[in-house]
């Protein structure tokens, strides 16, 4: 591990999908589904990422994990900038990033038994020696919650949730120290929810795992995260710690993400924040804020000119020209 705390630091990352036109397929266009994100993990720890469908949460698990080539920006892990290892560098590295994906029935093969699916990449890679491999398949399905007889089992016989502990015990096979999980609950019963989120929490303590728990769910990534980031249309627009920005939350998009969050009690009536009008598209944003179209605080300096990043309190960082106090000085002034 290197002298930096943070095993992950994204910095100004950015994906762009182009759009194809015509017989030859020049590019006419782009889709910005990650346009320039920056973060950073520290070692152990949890970063929950949350925001409507489409918001480019996926893409940037899957850009960290180069699943997708980048398009501009850095992911380095551990110290190395993954878009720059060779294809050999990166297969050696490989076992140290893993994923869990969303849906566990569609992630495993129907045609392997369990126990295959979870030792193939353990063989592969060559994580213990043969002699040991059976005793260790079997420790890290105990591990997740699973029993030694599952291994001649196959997906179709399991549960939804013993299907994810299937995902969790593969990707924990290749003793990582980085997992994204991408939301690895949201198919689940609430029931079973709560069982996975514990299992991964007590994964964590046990291997000193870091997460990058991408869901929204927000009941969830309050529990299990430690820092939280909030995206819209492929932009981090507000990151801090998980309590002070449950506690105090800055930008008009998290009032109003946060004010939907369902609360257990028939006499407390809620503030809801109803969002005007429908989510921009990714391929042609608006122009200055990308939220403006929608905020109910826009301002003209917000139609034109992109808000830069503001530490309003510390580690609490938003991008919102509300919080810019040379701009709120000169609309004061304009009055």
């Amino acid at each position: 591990m290197s002298e930096n705390t943070n095993l992950l630091s994204v910095k100004n990352l950015k994906k762009y999908f182009p759009i194809k036109s015509g017989l030859l397929g020049g590019q006419k266009g782009a889709v910005k589904a990650v346009d320039g994100v920056s973060f950073d993990i520290p070692k152990g720890k949890t970063l929950g990422l949350v925001g409507e469908s489409g918001c480019g949460k996926t893409t940037i698990g899957k850009t960290i994990l180069r699943l997708h080539d980048k398009t501009e920006g850095e992911v380095v892990f551990d110290g190395v900038d993954i878009h720059s290892l060779s294809r050999e560098e990166l297969r050696k590295i490989r076992p140290r990033i893993q994923i869990i994906f969303q849906d566990p029935y569609s992630s495993l093969s129907p045609r392997m038994p369990i126990g295959e699916i979870i030792g193939e990449a353990v063989r592969e890679h060559g994580i213990v020696p043969k002699e040991q491999f059976d005793d260790y398949i079997t420790k890290i399905m105990r591990d997740c919650g699973l029993q030694e007889y599952h291994k001649d089992r196959y997906p179709h016989e399991f549960s939804g949730g013993q299907r994810q502990r299937i995902c969790i015990a593969r990707a924990l096979a290749l003793n990582p120290d980085f997992i994204v999980c991408d939301e690895p609950v949201s198919a689940l019963d609430v029931s079973i929810q709560a069982q996975i989120i514990n299992l991964l929490e007590d994964l964590q303590d046990k291997y000193n795992l870091t997460y990058l728990f991408i869901s929204h769910d927000l009941s969830v990534v309050e529990h299990i995260s430690d820092s939280v980031g909030v995206m819209y249309l492929g932009s981090l627009v507000e990151f801090a710690e998980t309590d002070a920005i449950f506690g105090k939350p800055l930008h008009p998009y998290t009032q109003a993400l946060f004010s939907a969050i369902p609360v257990p009690d028939p006499d407390i009536k809620m503030d809801r924040v109803i969002l005007e009008g429908s989510i921009p598209s990714p391929a042609n944003p608006p122009k200055g804020c990308k939220f403006h179209t929608r905020c109910r605080y826009a301002m003209d300096v917000c139609k034109v000119e992109p808000p830069r990043t503001i530490e309003v309190d510390p580690g609490h960082k938003v991008v919102c020209h509300l919080y810019d106090e040379e701009i709120m000085k000169n609309k004061e002034n304009e009055k």
